[in-house]
């Protein structure tokens, strides 16, 4: 198992995940499919229950992730309805009896029922973790992302938080807004108000495809990115 201080969040399709322990959480990260598409593996320390964020491609790759972190799948979690994100839900569902979790305005798009359709301000909890719910509009009308808060470390008085930012925010750049339906405008205003103006520079996050970044590491950068429209 990797520890805190060898993740790097780099992973690659084929290869294996990387793990991060973080107070009251584990984090498997991993890469599958032609498009790199990250999946992230969330098991509560305390009680085992486990979350999946984004059931991507690669059912029997992901069952064995789920392995990985213990006994069964509770949840699973779908930042927006994008076919690269959703091959393998169906397959995963039907194993492992998952709660579905998407935003309310994607959920209809996906090819699984959604048991449970979140917004703005919705918490999503397994075990004894509780994620914050960000909606993150421009990308798709329903992306989401999900929030953690450590626990408070005694030792630092820190309490960082982590990330899940689906394909709203990557080290450079927002997500794609070329495409029909989708706004820039929208996307950099809710990624501006809702995540820069709300977390901290430590804030870990970790995108839906590619490596991980930190936002005081992009902040400098939002300003390049609203007068470039991309």
């Amino acid at each position: 198992m990797t520890s805190n201080d060898t993740y790097t969040g780099h992973v690659e399709p084929g290869g294996p995940a990387d793990v991060r322990e973080l107070a009251g959480l584990t984090v498997r990260k991993l890469a599958v499919s032609e498009m790199h598409n990250n999946v992230y593996l969330l098991t509560c320390t305390a009680t085992g229950e486990q979350l999946l964020v984004d059931a991507a491609d690669g059912a029997a790759r992901l069952r064995a992730l789920v392995a990985e972190g213990g006994d069964g799948l509770g949840t699973i979690v779908t930042t927006h309805q994008h076919w690269d994100h959703v091959r393998a839900l169906a397959e995963l569902v039907e194993a492992t009896g998952a709660t579905t979790v998407a935003g309310a305005d994607d959920a209809d798009a996906l090819p699984v029922p959604v048991d449970r359709r979140v917004e703005q301000g919705d918490t999503v909890s397994f075990g004894d973790v509780t994620l914050d719910v960000v909606h993150l509009r421009g990308h798709t009308p329903g992306s989401i992302a999900l929030a953690y808060r450590e626990h408070r470390s005694a030792a630092t008085g820190s309490a960082r938080t982590h990330l899940f930012t689906g394909d709203s925010l990557f080290p450079g750049g927002v997500g794609n807004t070329k495409n029909e339906g989708q706004s820039f405008d929208s996307l950099i205003e809710d990624v501006t108000t809702r995540v820069f103006d709300v977390y901290d520079d430590d804030t870990w996050f970790y995108p839906g495809h590619g490596d991980d970044s930190t936002l005081g590491a992009e902040r400098p950068h939002v300003q390049e990115w609203r007068d470039r429209g991309w």
